[in-house]
């Protein structure tokens, strides 16, 4: 704990410390106005005292105080001349020390050794002292059940919300592991039909667009799509307002036409929730045990192997660099390539896993608080 010294007296606490520097303030303010040196003006500093002009909240003032009206006595004495009307007047300070006096040592006074008006003061002092600590005892119990209140809130919703996706999992209805994807007579056109196990979860939320699973780990969320990539960041698959946002994929990016590279964000929640625990791939270690991400569209089903881990961020337009965020096609395998070699040399470590052009890729995106507007980023190949 840190020791706080002002006029030679230590405070335990920051909120004491401050307390006394604001006394120390009201000192030099009295001494600058009045001379302390000359009767008249020890005087002045007493009447000013006693009228409760100025109020000091700690020891500091009580030690001015007392010093004052000791030079005040003093310089009276040598001169022959006590003033009963200083005496009455300077009788206000004094009850506070002895009120104080009386708390602090525990009575080692007794209250009958002061006069009638003595005993009144000190009397209203303790009342006033007693009722500024009931009134802090409330504060601060009321304090403590709000942050109570706010815990208990948060976990409920941290259940509920569990619950919820658990729910939403269970509405998919596995059916075989093949692709179903049906074809019209013409073989230039094909209608997309729904797979039979997202189907309920399609007629609730027509955003719905598939879903992500990774084995082994918490990621198991419906991914979702919207024209634009800011309501999926405050919103969960019932359409409700959810700090924990979903799991969504970029606006850019078409699952009736993939192109490229389909990006999927989610927020990375300090609860492990939507994309919290991605940056576990950190570890190569981790990826070994975790190495392929399940991503289906509502369309199809699909498996992918991961190849590239890295760390990157978000970068202003002007910036002549490689912006994972805005790859979502490649046109020529020179592009491709490129695009690869970037993402290979940012990467945390080797897979040993590679692609080629015409490869179907999935990228997915979290915040990373390494550094301002980081990202963490997993990149996987469609593999079947």
């Amino acid at each position: 704990m840190n020791d706080y010294n002002v006029r030679g007296r230590s405070f335990r606490t920051a909120s004491d410390y401050q307390a006394a520097l604001r006394d120390e303030k009201k000192i030099e303010v009295i001494l600058k106005k009045y001379d302390s040196f000359d009767l008249k003006g020890k005087e002045h500093i007493i009447n000013v005292l006693n009228r409760g002009e100025i109020k000091f909240e700690t020891l500091i003032g009580e030690d001015f105080i007392f010093e004052i009206e000791g030079k005040h006595n003093k310089f009276k004495t040598s001169s022959n001349g006590k003033s009963k009307k200083t005496k009455q007047k300077s009788s206000t300070s004094k009850a506070v020390k002895a009120s104080k006096t009386v708390k602090q040592e525990k009575k080692k006074m007794s209250l009958e050794d002061y006069d009638a008006d003595m005993q009144a003061r000190i009397k209203e002092e303790l009342f006033l002292q007693e009722k500024k600590r009931k009134n802090t005892v409330l504060i601060c119990s009321l304090v403590a059940v709000l942050c109570l209140g706010y815990v208990f809130f948060y976990y409920y919703l941290y259940e509920k919300n569990s619950n919820e996706y658990e729910h939403l999992a269970s509405l998919k209805q596995s059916v075989d592991n093949q692709v179903h994807i049906n074809y019209t007579p013409e073989e230039e056109k094909k209608e997309l039909v729904v797979l039979e196990k997202y189907k309920k979860l399609f007629s609730q939320n027509k955003s719905l667009i598939g879903w992500i699973k990774i084995d082994d780990t918490n990621i198991d969320y419906p991914v979702m799509q919207t024209v634009n990539n800011e309501y999926y960041l405050t919103h969960n698959y019932n359409q409700q307002y959810d700090k924990n946002g979903s799991i969504f994929l970029d606006k850019d990016c078409d699952i009736t036409n993939p192109g490229t590279n389909m990006i999927i964000y989610g927020h990375h929640m300090s609860s492990g929730k939507m994309f919290g625990k991605l940056d576990l791939y950190s570890s190569k270690d981790y990826y070994e045990k975790h190495p392929v991400i399940q991503f289906d569209t509502i369309y199809e089903e699909g498996r992918y192997q991961i190849m590239y881990v890295f760390r990157s961020r978000i970068y202003n337009e002007d910036e002549i660099v490689f912006k994972y965020y805005q790859f979502f096609e490649a046109s020529t395998p020179e592009e491709f390539d490129s695009h690869m070699n970037e993402m290979a040399n940012l990467a945390l470590y080797n897979t040993g896993v590679t692609a080629t052009y015409g490869d179907k890729l999935i990228t997915l995106s979290t915040c990373d608080r390494s550094e301002q507007d980081g990202r963490f980023v997993v990149v996987a190949k469609k593999i079947n």
